[in-house]
């Protein structure tokens, strides 16, 4: 379901060196695996046997009653989708290999021999077993069959799955064996695991399967050995991880006296497509792999999956200060090197109590601090119109003055009525003229003060705004650096509630926050707030979720509304979503033009819109086979 499948780490209760006993546990979690509508599951190292069998793995008899219980793992799972990856012991060419069988519908469909052997401390595997990292490219056969067999098989679907298998150490290895699978296309990889407990341990292993799917651009799920492994010498958790890009989706309680299994639905599609927008992995070096093709998985019939209404805003697990921080560094630090580099010693900023115009004043304010220069030589300008309310023209002066900013008042309304004389306009009439004419205005006041006192122009204009083509053409579209250019709306809100901890401000910055969105162009009634941003072009946090969604891996209109309705629930029904979305997409696309002439500023996160950057689109790209996927 767009893209998404449903994968499992399993763990089993062990009886060491009684593979009929293992196989009743391994069946039992297979047929709920199946029940789930797990596409495919992985089991520990060795499964079948016990990872501290050690010695006794070289006995005939345990190899025989292995293959045996192989024999009857293949037989329950006849007309079961799931695939199962179980650890075994190959006996091959007089030789013993740790290894995974890939099964599907009682079918062996591949052989994977492990490829780093651990030889130290608690561990010597190789005084039982041999490397397979050299085969490739051959066949073995195992109950009589002749199966794939190799470091290099590959497991396809043939739509957005693509997985590989690697063993234990594998992993823990300086070149990891998935980082070739992942080079010829693997984006899921499953690790059969019998790592031990430690202190300290559970948290590196994390670390390492969470980054190895950041640099792989990959999920990556595993599963290592538990209760029942001996005891003798060291100790095993159960440790069950599953991560996608970077991120723990699932993960169990270590420890567990149970059997037991894990799921999460993982995005193949998202990850296939990430590879082609993010990072150098188009240079990975490819090698031959041979690709085993699967039959077809269970089918998810909903995604279990919860998906951040708000993708921009760090998690609620974030330290908000540190994070604020960091945005508020980039975003001085980027002034200041551009100031430094101009020879200019003022900054020229138009304030008027929104959002936006808040944040830049705060973050300009931030890099004089760091710069020991004096704050008066920030020039805020309120420039009150047609629109302007009581309430966003004091929090302005309010915030200035708490700030110890130069503030400067410049009523705009006699120069635009002079101004709609000039072109002929009826003042009575509110079109995109009476909005636009004012806007030009504010931003020629303040590019007019600039070269007066040798400032540099402070724009305001957010990324939501800038997806949107939601400014006017040469009027607050133009600046002579665009602080926010990095930071869509909805992080805007989120940077500027840290700063809540300062006394100097947080009462303003609390009206600030609780304040409409609207660029107060048309008349307000009665000192009332009449035109509201939202009300015309549909909530931010919505734009700011579909664009996340659309650049950063080319999500189809549809998978975005369906992930949208999932996000919000019951807060915004499907005719809603379709309608925003629809906006959001003939907006975008027909106001490329603006985003192809935007100042220079700096991206703060995984997303920017500049041409000089991320973004590169013709402005006359038509939008209708997007919108149209909608209504399909």
């Amino acid at each position: 379901m767009y893209g998404y499948y449903r994968v499992a780490a399993a763990v089993n209760i062990t009886t060491i060196a009684n593979p009929e006993a293992n196989t009743t546990e391994i069946i039992t979690l297979l047929q709920e695996a199946h029940r789930k509508h797990v596409g495919v599951m992985v089991f520990p190292e060795l499964t079948l046997t016990g990872y501290t069998a050690s010695d006794l793995l070289m006995n005939q008899t345990l190899i025989a009653a292995q293959n045996q219980a192989l024999s009857r793992i293949l037989e329950a799972s006849k007309n079961i989708r799931t695939i199962a990856i179980v650890g075994i012991a190959v006996l091959e060419a007089d030789r013993l290999y740790n290894a995974a069988a890939v099964i599907q519908n009682g079918i062996i469909l591949g052989l994977v021999p492990k490829s780093y052997l651990p030889n130290k401390k608690e561990f010597y595997e190789k005084r039982q077993f041999t490397s397979g990292r050299d085969i490739v490219r051959t066949t073995t056969t195992l109950l009589g069959i002749e199966v794939p067999w190799g470091v290099d098989l590959l497991f396809s679907d043939g739509a957005d799955m693509t997985f590989g298998v690697e063993i234990c150490e594998d992993l823990w290895a300086v070149t990891p064996p998935s980082n070739h699978m992942a080079s010829n296309g693997a984006n899921l990889i499953f690790n059969l695991s019998a790592s031990n407990e430690l202190i300290g341990k559970a948290a590196y292993r994390e670390e390492l399967v969470r980054t190895q799917s950041a640099r792989l651009i990959g999920a990556y799920v595993y599963a290592s050995s538990g209760v029942g492994e001996s005891s003798t010498d060291t100790v095993y958790g159960g440790h069950a991880l599953i991560a996608e890009y970077g991120a723990t989706v699932a993960q169990n309680e270590r420890f567990r006296q149970d059997s037991h299994l894990i799921t999460a639905d993982v995005d193949l599609e998202k990850l296939r497509w990430l590879r082609l927008n993010e990072g150098s992995y188009g240079d990975g070096r490819r090698k031959k792999n041979r690709t085993i093709t699967i039959d077809s998985l269970p089918a998810i019939k909903q995604i279990e999956r919860t998906i951040d209404p708000h993708p921009f805003v760090p998690s609620a697990h974030a330290d908000q200060a540190a994070r604020a921080a960091e945005i508020v560094q980039i975003q001085a630090h980027g002034l200041i090197t551009r100031m430094t580099h101009a020879h200019i010693a003022k900054a020229v900023i138009g304030i008027s109590g929104g959002l936006d115009s808040t944040l830049a004043l705060l973050s300009t304010h931030r890099a004089f601090e760091i710069m020991e220069r004096d704050p008066a030589d920030i020039i805020a300008v309120t420039m009150p119109g047609f629109g302007t309310t009581d309430r966003t023209r004091s929090n302005a002066v309010a915030l200035c003055e708490a700030l110890g900013v130069t503030l400067r008042t410049i009523d705009i309304t006699e120069m635009a009525l002079q101004e709609f004389e000039a072109i002929d306009h009826d003042p009575d009439e509110h079109s995109v003229v009476y909005e636009n004419v004012q806007a030009r205005l504010r931003t020629a006041i303040l590019m007019n003060i600039a070269n007066k006192e040798g400032g540099l122009v402070i724009g305001t204009g957010d990324l939501s705004e800038i997806a949107l083509g939601w400014s006017t053409y040469s009027g607050d579209h133009m600046s002579m650096y665009a602080l926010n250019a990095g930071i869509p709306k909805t992080l805007i809100r989120y940077v500027i509630e840290s700063f809540r901890d300062d006394k100097r401000i947080a009462t303003i910055l609390e009206d600030i926050l609780d304040t409409p969105i609207t660029p107060e162009l048309l008349p307000h009634e009665n000192g009332a707030i009449t035109q509201e941003t939202e009300a015309i072009v549909g909530p931010y946090e919505l734009h700011d979720f579909f664009l996340y969604h659309f650049i950063k891996y080319g999500a189809k209109p549809t998978k975005i509304r369906h992930l949208a309705l999932m996000a919000f629930g019951e807060k915004y029904s499907h005719e809603t979503i379709t309608k925003w979305l629809t906006l959001f997409l003939r907006r975008f696309f027909t106001q490329q033009f603006k985003r192809s002439a935007i100042p220079d500023g700096p991206k703060v996160g995984t997303i920017s819109l500049s041409p000089r950057a991320d973004w590169r689109m013709a402005s006359d790209a038509d939008v209708e086979s997007w919108v149209g996927e909608l209504t399909q």
